[in-house]
C-alpha cells in the first residue's frame, strides 16, 4: 500500500555500535548445564552450536515473494545480491533460494500454499507478511514448522528479547497450547495509527481554529465547502477525504475514528465493558456513526464516491489541493502531502488531534507491533544459525548510535550514500538509484525495535540535531513536518486501540465469515447512501449474531481467555 517514496522510512531501521553481542542463552548451548551427572567442578567439553561465524559454512534455504516495486542494481537478483554475499562473508551462512516469485495478486501466498500441499521441499526459514496471515497459520498447523520459543530463549540476544518484550501480546497469534510456533516480525509502534491532516492555510484565511470535537469539525467542513478560501466552487471541494472501498478500518483516508467518537471501532475486536472481546461493527455506537456519515454524505462533506475509494484514491484530492482534511499516519507530510504545493502553491498541511465525540470519547485504530512472522522448519539442521544472523541485525542494525560500524546504512550505494564531506545525501540522489536493500534480508525490514523510530522523531521534534542514523534518515529524506506530527500523535497515545483478536481463524469463521462480511458491507453502505433506513442496523446485528456471529464471538473469547 505504501509507495516507493516511503520505503526508506517504513522499510529501513539502522545499525547499532559494536560487533555482534553475545547470545543471552549461549551458556546453555556451550554446556553451562551439566546433564552428565558429573561433579560441578568437573568441566564438560561440549561444542557450542551457536557461532558468530560458521566454518565450514552452513546453508539456510528460503523462498521469496518479491515486491514488484523492489529494485536491483549491479546485475543482482533476489537469489544473489549484496545481502546474500554479506551473509556468506560475515557469518559463513549460505542463503539458498528454493524459488522466488513476483508477489502480485497474492502470488507468493498461492505458491507457498501449493508447495505445502503438493509435497515440495519446504524452506528452512520463511518470512510471511500479514497479507498472507491465513497461510502462516496453516503452515503452523501443518506440523512442518517447529516450536521456536525454546530456540528464542536459548539463542536470541538481549536486544532482541527486550524489543519483543515491549508488547508480549505479539506472540499470541503464533502460539498453540502455550507453545510459541513462530517468531513475530516486529514493526515500529504507531506506524499506521493516524491523526487528521488539515489545510492550515484554509483555517487561517477563515479565521478558524482546528476542530477538537465532532461538532466543531462539522462547522469547519461546512466553511471549507461553502466559503472556500481558494475560491473553489462547493461542488469542487471535498472537506473530508475518506474512503471505505476496502475497509471501514484502514491506514489512510480512514473513517473508523468517526465511529470511535461514539465508543466503538468497526471491523476489529475490542475489549467490552465486561472485559470480553466484542466485534466492533455490532456495537450500538456504530448506529450513531453510520447516521453521521449519512448526514455528511448528504451535505457533501465526504466524497460521493467514498464507497468506491481505496486508500490511495483518498490522497488524490488532497494532493490536488481540493480536499481540506484527510486522516492518515504521521509520515504523510513527506508522502503524499508534500506534492500538494505543485497544485496549490499556498497549501500548508498541519497535523491535528482526532476530534472527540459528544461525551468526549476518542478512539482510533492502533497499529500492531508486528507485520508478519518467521517460521523455522522442523528439518532445519542448524536453526541456531538463523539467530546468529538475526541477532546481529538487532544488535547492530535496529537502532544504531553515532560512530557505529554501520552508522550510515546497510549497504553503501544501495540504501545510502555519503557526499565528499561525509554527509548523508537524499535517497533520490544516490548514484544509480536508491535500492531498499533491507528487503533482500531474510526477515522483513531486517530488524525493528518498536519504540526506536518514535524516540528518534520526538528527539527531532524537541529541537535536537540529528545524530543517529534514524534521526538523519528522517531529516534528509522526509517532510519537515514529520517529527511534529509524531508528537501530535503521541498526545493521544491512549486513544489508540489495537485489534485484540490476533489468533488463528476459528472454525465458524472459516464457514461463515465471508457471508457475515458481505452483509455487513452491504448494510453499512446502503445506510450511508440512504437505500436503507438507519434502524436497519438493528436487524443487521440480529442477522449477524444468528448467522454465525454469536458462535464466532464465543470462539474468539475462548482464544482470548487462553492467552490472557
Amino acid at each position: 500500500m505504501k509507495t516507493k517514496k516511503m520505503l526508506p522510512l517504513l522499510g529501513m531501521s539502522v545499525l547499532l555500535a559494536g560487533s555482534i553481542a553475545g547470545c543471552s542463552g549461549n551458556n546453555n548451548a556451550a554446556g553451562g548445564n551439566n546433564p552428565s551427572g558429573n561433579a560441578a567442578n568437573t568441566p564438560v567439553e561440549t561444542e557450542n552450536a551457536y557461532k558468530d561465524k560458521y566454518d565450514p559454512e552452513v546453508t539456510i534455504t528460503t523462498v521469496w515473494g518479491v515486491d514488484p516495486e523492489l529494485k536491483f542494481k549491479n546485475g543482482e537478483t533476489i537469489e544473489n545480491n549484496v545481502s546474500t554475499k554479506w551473509a556468506k562473508e560475515k557469518f559463513g551462512i549460505n542463503i539458498k533460494s528454493l524459488w522466488s516469485i513476483t508477489d502480485t495478486n497474492g502470488a507468493f501466498g498461492t505458491k507457498l500454499r501449493l508447495a505445502m500441499s503438493s509435497g515440495q521441499e519446504m524452506p528452512d526459514v520463511v518470512t510471511i507478511g500479514t497479507g498472507d496471515a491465513t497461510i502462516a497459520q496453516d503452515l503452523i498447523d501443518s506440523g512442518m514448522y517447529r516450536e521456536v520459543g525454546t530456540l528464542f530463549d536459548q539463542y536470541a540476544s538481549d536486544t532482541w528479547k527486550e524489543a519483543m518484550a515491549q508488547d508480549p501480546n505479539v506472540w499470541n497469534q503464533y502460539s498453540r497450547d502455550g507453545k510459541k510456533m513462530g517468531l513475530p516480525v516486529l514493526d515500529y509502534a504507531y506506524n499506521h495509527d493516524y491523526i487528521l491532516w488539515i489545510r492550515q492555510d484554509w483555517l487561517d484565511k477563515l479565521n478558524m481554529k482546528a476542530p477538537t470535537t465532532i461538532d466543531e469539525l462539522e462547522k469547519v467542513m461546512d466553511a471549507f465547502k461553502n466559503q472556500n478560501p481558494d475560491g473553489l466552487a462547493p461542488d469542487k471541494v471535498i472537506p473530508l477525504s475518506i474512503g471505505f472501498k476496502t475497509s471501514m478500518n484502514t491506514w489512510m483516508g480512514d473513517p473508523s475514528w468517526i465511529f470511535g467518537a461514539y465508543g466503538t471501532l468497526p471491523q476489529q475486536w475490542n475489549v467490552a465493558a465486561d472485559g470480553k472481546l466484542e466485534y466492533g461493527s455490532v456495537n450500538a455506537g456504530m448506529k450513531q456513526g453510520l447516521g453521521k456519515l449519512k448526514d455528511w454524505l448528504a451535505k457533501g462533506y465526504i466524497p460521493q464516491e467514498a464507497a468506491l475509494w481505496d486508500e490511495n484514491k483518498t490522497s488524490e484530492h488532497a494532493v490536488a489541493g481540493t480536499a481540506g482534511i484527510i486522516p492518515g499516519p504521521y509520515w504523510m507530510s513527506g508522502w503524499p502531502l508534500q506534492d500538494t504545493v505543485k497544485n496549490a502553491p499556498d497549501a500548508v498541511w498541519a497535523p491535528i488531534n482526532i476530534p472527540a465525540g459528544p461525551d468526549g470519547t476518542v478512539m482510533r485504530h492502533g497499529t500492531q507491533f508486528t507485520n508478519g512472522v518467521t517460521l523455522i522448519s522442523t528439518k532445519m539442521k542448524n536453526p541456531e544459525a538463523f539467530f546468529t544472523y538475526e541477532n546481529y541485525l538487532y544488535d547492530n542494525f535496529a537502532n544504531p548510535q553515532p560512530g557505529s560500524e554501520l552508522d550510515n546504512g546497510l549497504f553503501a550505494g544501495y540504501d545510502y550514500e555519503l557526499d565528499a564531506s561525509g554527509k548523508m545525501i537524499a535517497n533520490d540522489q544516490i548514484s544509480g538509484g536508491y535500492v531498499n536493500s533491507v528487503r533482500y534480508l531474510l526477515v522483513r525490514d531486517g530488524a525493528r525495535i518498536p519504540d526506536a523510530q518514535m524516540k528518534a522523531l520526538l528527539n527531532l521534534a524537541n529541537g535536537a540535531e540529528p545524530t543517529t542514523r534514524l534521526e538523519k534518515d528522517v531529516a534528509v529524506n522526509y517532510g519537515k513536518g514529520t517529527p511534529a506530527a509524531a508528537k501530535v500523535l503521541l498526545q493521544q497515545e491512549d486513544k489508540s486501540f489495537k485489534n485484540m483478536f490476533t489468533g488463528p481463524t476459528t472454525e465458524t469463521m472459516k464457514a461463515k465469515l465471508d457471508y457475515l462480511n458481505k452483509i455487513e458491507n452491504q448494510t453499512f453502505n446502503e445506510i450511508i447512501y440512504g437505500k436503507q433506513p438507519l434502524d436497519s442496523f438493528d436487524s443487521f446485528v440480529t442477522t449477524w449474531n444468528a448467522g454465525g456471529g454469536e458462535q464466532i464471538t464465543k470462539e474468539v473469547n475462548e482464544w482470548y481467555d487462553s492467552v490472557k
